[in-house]
């Protein structure tokens, strides 16, 4: 894996790169279990307790009639898993091995490879966890129908890369304030339940309350993916535009303090995560 050979030409080095973060994911997706298929049941019990959870919650609080026209459990997991998908994206790169990890002894490994294969572990166990989930329920309870199939991927995946994105701008940070950044994450995560959106319809909101949700780049990616879950839902107050806009800007600040950071990589810092 890091038997280190000069690249012969601009492709070799690509493709040397591209193995590097092949086997960088693959690690990190067995890192925390020592079988892969466990990690992908263990992500879907968390996936299956929240929509349980909130599924009784709208039971006992009547909540279920203001849902929008269609499948409910279709209603939940638009919310839900993007949330739980941005969230494990920025845990992930959090995560990842820093400039002064043992990872980096070896010479073709850098802190770039480690963020990008630790990105990807992330998607990979969300997106096999959503697959099964769907197919088990459309299979074994009730067939369903997305009306924009490639849309709703795609707000996924934004939700994902903006996960990266803030999850970056931390690492970059957190060797010099590793308590606010532990604190930050905590607070994001706990704030996120509520400023999502995944708990409520858009279009049903006050202007007011929309004011109080619209910074979060999430909130415009749940209420997009259920535009194109649903066929007769149009979202008003969101866009596609600002949450991709925000998620560039955040990957390249995030970079520049890495790169800023990374010059000043100390043993210590691994004893601060």
């Amino acid at each position: 894996m890091f038997h280190h050979v000069k690249p012969r030409s601009k492709l070799h080095s690509a493709a040397s790169i591209a193995e590097l973060i092949y086997h960088s994911a693959v690690r990190d997706v067995r890192k925390g279990h020592g079988n892969a298929l466990w990690a992908l049941a263990s992500n879907m019990l968390t996936a299956v307790i929240f929509v349980a959870a909130f599924y009784l919650m709208f039971m006992v609080l009547g909540l279920k009639g203001a849902k929008l026209r269609g499948d409910f459990l279709l209603y939940m997991l638009s919310g839900i898993f993007l949330y739980l998908t941005h969230i494990k994206a920025l845990s992930a790169i959090l995560g990842a091995d820093g400039p002064s990890s043992p990872m980096m002894q070896h010479a073709p490994m850098n802190t770039i490879i480690s963020i990008a294969g630790s990105a990807l572990s992330a998607l990979y166990i969300q997106v096999m966890s959503l697959t099964l989930i769907l197919f088990v329920y459309h299979v074994g309870f009730t067939p369903f129908e997305i009306a924009d199939p490639v849309g709703a991927f795609g707000m996924l995946l934004l939700a994902w890369f903006t996960g990266v994105a803030v999850g970056l701008v931390l690492m970059a940070i957190r060797p010099w304030f590793p308590a606010f950044v532990s604190i930050f994450k905590t607070v994001y995560q706990r704030a996120n339940m509520i400023a999502s959106g995944k708990l409520f319809v858009v279009n049903t909101l006050p202007t007011f309350m929309v004011s109080l949700f619209d910074w979060n780049p999430l909130f415009h990616i749940i209420d997009q993916c259920r535009g194109f879950v649903f066929g007769n839902y149009f979202p008003r107050y969101t866009n596609v535009e600002y949450p991709i806009i925000i998620g560039v800007i955040l990957i390249v600040i995030g970079l520049m303090g890495e790169f800023y950071t990374r010059q000043f990589a100390s043993s210590s810092w691994e004893a601060r995560r």
